[in-house]
């Protein structure tokens, strides 16, 4: 039973991370990580 609940967890999140790449996800993801950095250091 637990098996196949992992197996259902592993499978979801790879759809997730497909759609989240297909839909432009990790460059709006990086740009915002880009930009609290700068205001952390002070630059932005």
């Amino acid at each position: 039973m637990g098996k196949y609940i992992r197996k259902g967890l592993i499978i979801t999140a790879i759809v997730f991370i497909l759609i989240g790449l297909s839909q432009n996800g990790f460059h709006d993801m990086k740009n915002k990580a880009i930009r609290i950095c700068y205001e952390c250091i002070g630059i932005g």
